[in-house]
């Protein structure tokens, strides 16, 4: 695909209009057939293939206005539909695009006579003329590459090199008084406008750039650093990922029911067509879902990091259906109810209100946990537990984790803490590896993203 069309589609992600290969291509296809001669039909036309809802249509409206300015534009409208075909189907050609915009970029392949010829063509051009010159040189630059504020003066070098503002320059320090005038007053011109035009960029491309930064940087942040001010936004990212595992999940779902033939049940379906076989029937594999116990120190010490695995938990609950939840400092007490009638962010802080802060006592929690989910374990049943392993000095009450494990599917310890920092002190993770069938560092929503992603394999 042509690098106009193609630089538009990212713009067009980069405002939150969702733009698949295929709608790409059909975009491709739609200038092939109309060309650029008519912006208002060309609008129109994208709008049809690229836009689906009404807050799309809406978006796609403002990034197409502010992508295809008027101005560059005009650079644009005399390509016939023809010629937009003319390279191939797949890439037509189109203006702007260039062989090596990289060394362009930094001012290569330009020799002296060709600075000269730019500056002598702005020296005398119209404002219109300039603004395209500099859409142009902007293109050649690869100013659609723009991601931070910071890189907005480094393109504006880049493009006023491409139009031959070192040769003005030379011009103005040669020039009489009264021409050199003339010609600064040209060169402030020129800067506006690729002033103007860097900053079209910046908005076009770097409108989501920075969520995404922020969602890269607080997906690899440990839990236990996470700010409150970032609570909401983590809160979005969790449930970003938990749809994602969602989808995943139920694209395995469909191809496992996919099943065996059952030969009985299609001729019995099939008797009125008499034997033809019109319907199928499948033997279909039952998916065994999972049940999920977790269980979360909500301490002092991991009460942040117990906060996001409650919020993961609550969020994947349309794929992990039986999932019981318990919280515990000092006496464990099951929290499922606050999940299924309260909103998230009520029921995590409600858990953390009534059952966090206090002193961990790891053998009393356990041997509540024993006696209240003992009778439903089976070997269908993963026990999930969060917790740093500290004890206060006290019974850690390993006796009472292993009998769960013996009944359980598998028991997976995930603590926050980096693994250097285990069995020292009051830590007795040695002692729990032992009635664990997995014992792994959690200290970021990548980690929790992984753990649910393969319990949710494991249920297929």
């Amino acid at each position: 695909m042509n690098q106009l069309l193609t630089n538009f589609v990212r713009a067009l992600r980069a405002s939150d209009v969702r733009v698949s290969t295929s709608e790409s291509i059909d975009a491709a296809q739609t200038i092939g057939a109309i060309g650029f001669s008519d912006r208002e039909l060309l609008k129109e036309s994208l709008s049809q293939v690229l836009a689906k809802s009404a807050e799309e249509k809406r978006r796609f409206a403002d990034c197409f206005d502010r992508y295809f300015f008027a101005e560059d534009m005009r650079g644009v409208d005399s390509l016939s539909a023809d010629e937009v075909q003319a390279n191939s189907p797949d890439e037509p050609s189109l203006p702007g695009d260039t062989e090596n915009p990289a060394g362009r970029a930094n001012g290569e392949g330009q020799g002296d006579g060709e600075g000269g010829e730019n500056a002598d063509r702005l020296s005398t051009a119209n404002r219109t003329d300039l603004q395209i010159a500099v859409a142009n040189a902007a293109r050649q630059a690869g100013v659609s590459n723009i991601r931070l504020f910071t890189q907005r003066g480094m393109y504006m070098r880049r493009i006023l090199e491409i139009v031959g503002i070192e040769t003005l320059e030379e011009q103005i320090r040669d020039a009489e008084a009264d021409l050199a005038a003339q010609l600064s007053e040209r060169r402030a011109q020129l800067i506006e406008e690729v002033r103007a035009q860097v900053d079209r960029q910046l908005l076009l491309y770097t409108a989501n750039s920075w969520p995404e930064l922020r969602e890269q940087i607080l997906r690899k942040t440990p839990l236990s650093s996470v700010e409150v001010r970032d609570f909401k936004f983590m809160q979005a990212l969790v449930h970003k990922l938990a749809k994602r595992l969602v989808s995943l999940h139920s694209r395995k779902k469909k191809v496992a029911r996919r099943g065996q033939l059952d030969v009985r049940q299609t001729i019995r379906r099939n008797i009125e067509y008499d034997g033809l076989l019109f319907n199928t029937v499948w033997k279909r594999k039952k998916i065994d879902r999972p049940k999920v116990i977790a269980v979360c120190d909500v301490s002092g010490s991991v009460a942040t990091a117990a906060r996001f695995l409650l919020m993961f938990l609550y969020s994947v609950t349309e794929v992990i259906p039986k999932v019981r939840a318990f919280a515990f400092s000092n006496q464990l007490a099951e929290i499922t109810d606050l999940f299924q009638n309260a909103p998230a962010q009520d029921a995590i802080s409600a858990a953390l209100q009534l059952h966090g802060w206090g002193s961990t006592d790891y053998g009393r929690a356990f041997e509540d946990l024993e006696s209240m989910v003992l009778d439903d374990v089976d070997h269908r049943t993963t026990v999930l537990i969060l917790g740093d392993g500290r004890s206060n000095y006290g019974d850690p009450g390993v006796a009472h984790l292993r009998k769960i494990h013996e009944r359980a599917r598998r028991v997976i310890w995930l603590n926050p803490e980096p693994m250097a920092f285990w069995n020292s002190g009051d830590s007795e993770m040695r002692r729990f590896s032992s009635a664990c069938d997995r014992v792994d560092v959690c200290r970021s929503i990548q980690d929790l993203e992984r753990l649910v992603s393969e319990i949710m394999r494991s249920a297929v």
